[in-house]
């Protein structure tokens, strides 16, 4: 567990000149404080004053890879277990100014190591999502907005894909016309449906939901999750004309397509396997498969199911680690066809929705952010209406959702 040190507190402090008034929104002070997300624990909020307040709280994952930018906690098991956010690190942060490369820039080369082992991930997000918020302040500008300038994305196309995830299955609403009623199929599909079919298979225990609202029944495999999808997708009415069900789901009239995030880290072994029965130790290898054996399987199952898109390229492999990115375009990983992106929420999460306002300025195409069933999931698709209502006449990205 890393340790703050006062040596790069002092070096931090040191480091940022006094601040740059620009357009009167110069920066007074900002302050970090502890707060606790949806998992119960510790996580830092971030309050930036100009002559108003931006505030920023930060998520927090339950899976992470190897690569994956360090958050930094103070390691005391007696409290939190170990899980307390080192504030100080944002206090000092009181002679910054709202150019968000410039800001960004400064904090990465003061903490100057591959993992952001130093300040700490968390304390790092915390401010740059607050001079993100104060930047568009300054310019009277939509969040969504400044992020489309400053990242300069074309066009701010795309209302965006939403994902449920249940377990590692996701409902995609391609044959939507607009986020309001993606997010109502959505919703009717996975919470509603989905629910009454699962309480009469499992019972009402198998309706309880994990950290990010997704339902998670005794399904013996993948395939009997995947058919938990299409027969809440049949019965709240938005399949095609054909007689069978899994024809309809597979015809392109069909409004409603399923998604996996597989995280196969998760689940790979020592030995270069992959056990899909990962959660039950010991077992008895009857899951187990090389890697030609859980691609032919994936093949399979876009054989039998309307399934768009796998998530398993990016996430722990990538970590939003430019290093690693950029590993992966050398050697074209990231150069296949149709490879999209997607803003995820973290499996630990509060009521910000920042990744609403950062899916549109990128028009990212898709946006996973947990069932509507918890209000720090829905804080993000709230948002979504509210930036659809406002910009009026805008495309849904649909079955476009890889280049929106």
């Amino acid at each position: 567990m890393a340790l703050a040190s006062q040596a790069s507190t002092n070096l931090l402090q040191n480091s940022f000149l006094p601040s740059k008034p620009r357009n009167n929104h110069a920066v007074k002070y900002v302050k970090a404080r502890q707060i606790v997300d949806s998992r119960g624990n510790p996580t830092v909020e971030v309050d930036l004053v100009t002559d108003q307040l931006y505030r920023s709280a930060v998520p927090s994952g339950a899976s992470t890879g190897i690569y994956e930018a360090l958050e930094l906690r103070d390691g005391d098991k007696s409290v939190y277990g170990g899980k307390v956010f080192l504030s100080e690190l944002c206090q000092i942060l009181s002679y910054i100014w709202l150019d968000q490369a410039d800001v960004d820039a400064i904090m990465l080369e003061i903490d100057g190591t591959p993992n952001k082992s130093k300040l700490g991930a968390n304390a790092i997000l915390g401010v740059s999502l607050s001079v993100c918020r104060a930047g568009a302040g300054a310019k009277g500008v939509p969040l969504y907005k400044h992020i489309q300038e400053i990242s300069g994305t074309k066009e701010l196309a795309a209302m965006l894909e939403i994902v449920w995830p249940m377990q590692e299955f996701m409902i995609l609403p391609v044959g939507a016309t607009s986020f309001a009623e993606a997010f109502r199929m959505g919703s009717e599909v996975f919470y509603h449906t989905l629910k009454g079919i699962i309480k009469a298979k499992y019972g009402q225990d198998a309706c309880n939901v994990g950290d990010e609202g997704g339902f998670a029944p005794n399904v013996q495999d993948n395939r009997e999750g995947l058919v938990l999808l299409i027969d809440a997708i049949e019965k709240a009415g938005y399949t095609g004309k054909a007689v069978d069900i899994f024809a309809q789901c597979m015809d392109k009239q069909c409004r409603l397509k399923i998604g996996m995030d597989v995280a196969a880290s998760e689940f790979l072994t020592k030995d270069g396997k992959y056990d899909l029965d990962f959660k039950k130790q010991p077992n008895n290898g009857a899951h187990v498969h090389s890697a030609q054996s859980l691609c032919d399987l994936y093949k399979e199952f876009v054989k039998e199911f309307p399934i768009l898109t796998f998530n398993f390229v990016g996430d722990d492999l990538l970590v939003t680690n430019p290093t690693r990115i950029a590993e992966a375009i050398q050697k074209r990983l990231a150069m296949l066809p149709g490879w999209g992106v997607m803003v995820s929420h973290r499996s630990g999460e509060t009521e910000d929705n920042f990744i609403a306002d950062l899916s549109v300025g990128l028009a990212s195409g898709q946006i996973k952010t947990g069932a509507p069933c918890r209000s720090e999931r829905l804080a993000k698709y709230n948002q979504l209406l509210r930036i659809e209502e406002e910009l009026g006449n805008v495309r849904y990205a649909g079955e476009a959702f890889r280049s929106p």
